[in-house]
């Protein structure tokens, strides 16, 4: 935007009686927490897109009451200032950050504007986990309501489920609808006898491949024959397998269409899953297992297939290496955090493909119980190998997954310590592979003793290639991630109910030592008002006035 862009920009919002959903006014002048803004920037991206907005702005250097220009000194210096945007990426969904950061220099001082980006359409915007939004002025964590509304915006249109006109059943691979009769026994096999006595229409509609006999994007996509894949034009029904050497040169290439249920396997085939030998502690014989698990590739290729966006007309691309493989599909990641996914184990309650994703469950391509993600995880775990990696940078899903020892002594703490928990292993896979590391999480490897060193050359540290036990791990791990928020509610609750009556500073000392270490002072008051407010909206607690609490 040109500076005079801004400026109308800013006399329209100076002119609004008061401060809206969609755009803040803050003095900062000259510092401001960047925990803080980051709750704010997750509030006012989500309020723009429950407001039909595709945008929202947060204006440092202006008074709120009567909108006195007083200038900041917010980060004065522009590369300083442009690093804001990875440093507040790292914490959000799906890494989303400032369209822009614009600084105006008035002959009253300096104004700086972040230009907020909208929640993408079905996807709220969290920040360090979790989802804010607005009341009135006030920053609020953003009701299950509105994150319900906005997740229910992919659920309203699903791409997948569209019936194609002009299409028959003749427009299907015979091989492939055996092939998925063969999986649909597998996956039901109490169906089996009823299955041979269904015609293909009628195993179909079962299936929920086609609807009422109507050929849908799903069955074409799945079991069409490569020369119906025009029917879903313009999007591609292909993945591309791509062969690259040690110097980035492609050697070789294949492209497979639909019916996709039949190239998965053919695009495996062209894997090179070779041997990989090391040798463990304690032994001169050295240990040989596949560079990949089977499971790990045709659980990638087909969660590519399962969460493409097709309106973009792209390909899915399997990038094989010498000692890695790179799987990428366009569309955002829908669970906006690849340590949620792995952490919590279950089900995705949205779909980009709902209808697709469902089929290819029925079809036994894919684990729509939840679990797949993480059983590619603990599968690397299990050979020692580094995490899988997932990158979301961009409006696609790039997952690389790595066929060999990158650091030894990765692969001792995991030999040595068993019961290191998988989010515990995601952290020091980021030290081995040398990414930055948020400093939260550099307090809570440092205060376990799990790292050395000083930031950004942190190192394993040698005192956790010795075994830990079980319950030294459990101790500490709560000490210092602690517990879910609906155990500290429940501890509000109960501390409400003996007292009756209570100053929100008693709540605070109440829970003082129980909160994690991790957390600053800043931030377990921060925790407090969240834990405060949720409960409130959902009716269980009333504030009396005067920062006074008592049970409803």
């Amino acid at each position: 935007m040109t500076e005079e862009e801004l400026k109308i920009i800013l006399q329209e919002f100076c002119r609004l009686p008061a401060e809206t959903e969609v755009f803040e006014f803050k003095e900062a002048r000259i510092s401001y927490d960047s925990n803080k803004l980051g709750k704010y920037f997750s509030a006012l991206s989500n309020e723009a897109n429950l407001k039909g907005k595709s945008h929202a702005w947060l204006i440092f250097g202006i008074k709120d009451k009567g909108r006195t220009i007083v200038g900041s000194q917010f980060r004065h210096n522009r590369k300083d200032l442009d690093n804001l945007k990875g440093e507040l990426a790292n914490k959000t969904t799906n890494r989303i950050s400032f369209i822009e950061i614009y600084e105006l220099h008035l002959p009253e001082g300096r104004i700086v504007m972040f230009h907020i980006p909208a929640a993408p359409k079905g996807i709220p915007v969290a920040f360090d986990g979790h989802y804010y939004g607005r009341e009135g002025e006030k920053l609020s964590p953003l009701t299950l309501e509105e994150i319900e509304r906005i997740r229910a915006q992919v659920a309203l249109e699903d791409w997948s489920a569209a019936t194609v006109p002009d299409t028959a059943i003749d427009d299907l691979d015979s091989e492939a609808i055996a092939k998925a009769r063969e999986n649909y026994k597998n996956k039901f096999p109490h169906q089996a006898h009823d299955i041979d006595c269904w015609d293909d229409i009628t195993f179909l509609n079962k299936a929920k491949v086609i609807i009422k006999g109507k050929i849908t994007r799903t069955a074409i996509i799945l079991l069409g024959k490569p020369e119906s894949e025009h029917f879903v034009s313009p999007a591609e029904a292909k993945i591309r397998w791509l062969l690259k050497d040690a110097k980035g040169n492609n050697r070789d290439y294949h492209i497979e269409s639909c019916p996709l249920l039949l190239a998965v396997d053919k695009i495996y085939a062209k894997i090179r899953n070779l041997k990989y030998r090391y040798i463990k502690d304690g032994t001169l014989f050295p240990d040989e297992v596949d560079q990949y698990e089977p499971f790990v590739i045709r659980e990638a290729i087909n969660n590519c297939i399962a969460h493409q966006d097709y309106t973009k007309g792209g390909r899915i691309n399997v990038v094989e290496m010498d000692d890695q493989l790179i799987f990428t599909n366009l569309g955002s990641f829908i669970p906006g955090s690849v340590e949620k996914v792995v952490k919590e184990d279950a089900p995705e309650e949205h779909y980009r493909n709902r209808f697709l994703a469902t089929a290819m469950f029925n079809l036994k391509m894919v684990d729509t119980a939840g679990g797949g993600i993480r059983k590619m995880f603990n599968y690397q775990r299990e050979r020692f190998f580094p995490m899988p990696e997932y990158d979301l940078s961009e409006d696609k899903v790039k997952v690389t997954v790595i066929g060999k020892v990158l650091d030894m002594d990765f692969a001792r703490v995991l030999a040595r310590n068993p019961s290191l928990s998988l989010e515990q292993i995601i952290m020091l896979d980021k030290v081995q592979k040398q990414k930055p590391l948020p400093d939260e999480e550099i307090k809570y490897l440092k205060g376990f003793g799990l790292i050395e060193g000083r930031k950004p050359n942190y190192v394993i540290s040698a005192k956790i290639t010795a075994s830990l036990s079980n319950d030294e791990l459990k101790a500490h791990y709560i000490k210092q991630r602690g517990l879910d928020d609906e155990h500290y509610k429940n501890l509000i609750v109960e501390y409400l109910k003996k007292f009756g009556e209570s100053p929100r500073k008693n709540i605070e000392k109440f829970l003082q030592d129980k909160l994690p270490d991790i957390l600053t002072e800043s931030q377990k008051k921060n925790k407090v008002t969240n834990l405060l407010s949720a409960l409130r909206i959902k009716g269980i607690i009333r504030n009396n006035g005067y920062s006074k609490w008592s049970p409803v």
